[in-house]
């Protein structure tokens, strides 16, 4: 029987039904699921003060767990970054513990890589995902069970007509990313993974197509866009655009825009976000990357905890 940890290292889990449905959806997977002390902690909008929150990283490390998963994202990681466990974590990555998050977890990830080079996974977390009103997404839910049961060794998805490659394409190099404002607010510090030649795949929430390219900007002006050898965007969710104002500025001109700034191929459609269906992907693993036609793969085979 496999052992899943939860635990909260970001925001309050308020949704305490939702907290709860996820729960037992995970335990119906014919797994152990032991729940962190402070998951229901609260301090202000976090799930407990700094302290108490880098406790409950350090006992998920300790816990051995075939998967240590985020209860929610939200925003608080960033604040403990410069304590983070971060041998503790290495170590629990090598005797094979699975850690899954995503959106404000990707402080964690880039910073674990950046400092340790093991790879986490980005991926569903229980509030949102397994915790879902209707049920948690069936793609989402295989891809989880496949990670589980140390089975999934990549994932694919279609393609846009518009970026069809009919004469094929493919490349390899390891693969990073997650959510757009949080690997921003990375730039400048320890933090930050130097991987060049990567895979970078990038999502948000919440932020009008102007922020997204504002921040892709950032990213390009860095160099950091054109030391990659793709670019591949998932999921942007949840804005509004201006009646009146954007007068034809969206998602796609962002895209257009940023590809005529790169030499690189930037492909979209990724299914990752903040999204139901979601695929898993392993922050810092050595990938192989096809196109082939309007069919994307993206392959990793087995992995252990670390990439180095």
């Amino acid at each position: 029987m496999h052992h899943i940890y939860i635990f909260s290292p970001s925001s309050a889990v308020r949704d305490k039904a939702a907290f709860r449905r996820g729960i037992q959806r995970l335990r119906g997977l014919d797994c152990t699921v032991a729940i962190d002390e402070a998951a229901f902690s609260s301090h202000m909008r976090f799930a407990g003060d700094d302290a108490t929150r880098l406790a409950a990283i350090g006992r998920a490390a300790a816990a051995g767990a075939d998967i240590a998963m985020i209860s929610r994202g939200g925003y608080g990681l960033t604040r403990l970054l410069a304590d983070l466990p971060y041998a503790a974590i290495a170590e629990s990555a090598s005797h094979g513990t699975r850690w899954v998050g995503l959106s404000d977890f990707t402080a964690f990830q880039a910073a674990v890589y950046a400092k340790t080079g093991t790879v986490t996974w980005q991926g569903p977390d229980v509030v949102a995902d397994f915790g879902a009103a209707d049920g948690p997404d069936d793609i989402m839910q295989a891809c989880f069970e496949d990670l589980l049961l140390g089975q999934g060794e990549g994932t694919g998805w279609r393609l846009p007509a518009a970026e069809a490659r009919s004469d094929g394409w493919s490349s390899s190099g390891r693969i990073w990313g997650g959510n757009l404002s949080v690997l921003c607010n990375l730039m400048g510090t320890p933090y930050f993974p130097a991987i060049k030649g990567g895979i970078l795949f990038l999502e948000d929430v919440g932020e009008h197509p102007y922020r997204i390219e504002r921040m892709l900007t950032q990213l390009l002006h860095a160099g950091v866009l054109g030391r990659q050898k793709a670019l591949v965007l998932g999921q942007f969710t949840n804005f509004k655009l201006v009646s009146g104002h954007d007068k034809g500025f969206k998602l796609a001109t962002v895209f257009d825009w940023l590809r005529s700034q790169l030499a690189i191929p930037v492909f979209t459609g990724l299914p990752f976000g903040h999204v139901a269906t979601k695929v898993l992907l392993p922050f810092g693993a050595q990938v192989d990357f096809s196109v082939q036609g309007r069919d994307a793969m993206v392959l990793w085979g087995p992995l252990d905890g670390h990439t180095h």
